[in-house]
């Protein structure tokens, strides 16, 4: 009788410490680092400032906001010279800027530092680039990258401004994915 009041006794302590609610994510700041101890790569992070006011400076000195391409969808393309998935990605977003020029606008935002500045007109000859190019604010990045910081880095944002997508890297099923994203933000 007492092995039994024993063993009753150890599957009650055993049942309710194995019952216990699942633990809260675990955060740093506004960013969640963790569920239930396992790390999050990305984990989405809430913008400190409205999105409609996240801003980019053109080579040329003037800043431009994403509220300024209201009624446009918008891709932004984070990207530098030495990324050779850039390379091949920069030809497919000339292509998408053709095909939807008054409904899309593409904009490129340099990321490669001031080491790779000098590099940048011979690069945008060399591929023809046509559309806007500029260097993103640090909120701006910061918000798109999360804690991913490979390149190219491809921002969809609707004709609200609303963030649609992000897309990281470049290949034949990146394209698919891009330009299906692109197709459905547009049909919206």
């Amino acid at each position: 009788m007492r092995i039994t009041g024993i063993a009753l006794t150890n599957v009650a302590i055993f049942g309710v410490s194995a019952c216990r609610p699942a633990a809260a994510p675990v955060t740093v700041g506004d960013k969640p680092i963790s569920i239930n101890d396992v790390p999050l790569k990305d984990a989405p992070r809430q913008p400190l400032k409205p999105l409609a006011e996240m801003n980019w400076t053109t080579f040329d000195g003037n800043v431009q906001k994403l509220k300024d391409y209201s009624g446009k969808v918008v891709l932004l393309d984070f990207w530098a010279t030495y990324c050779p998935p850039c390379i091949e990605e920069i030809p497919h977003l000339l292509e998408l800027q053709a095909k939807y020029p008054n409904d899309l606008q593409v904009i490129g935002l340099h990321v490669g530092g001031a080491e790779d500045r000098p590099k940048v007109p011979e690069f945008v000859e060399r591929l023809k680039m046509t559309y806007p190019l500029a260097t993103p604010e640090d909120e701006l990045t910061r918000f798109v990258f999360g804690e991913e910081t490979a390149i190219p880095q491809t921002a969809i944002f609707d004709r609200q401004g609303k963030f649609v997508k992000k897309i990281v890297g470049f290949d034949q099923k990146i394209k698919v994915e891009l330009d299906k994203a692109i197709e459905e933000t547009l049909a919206k």
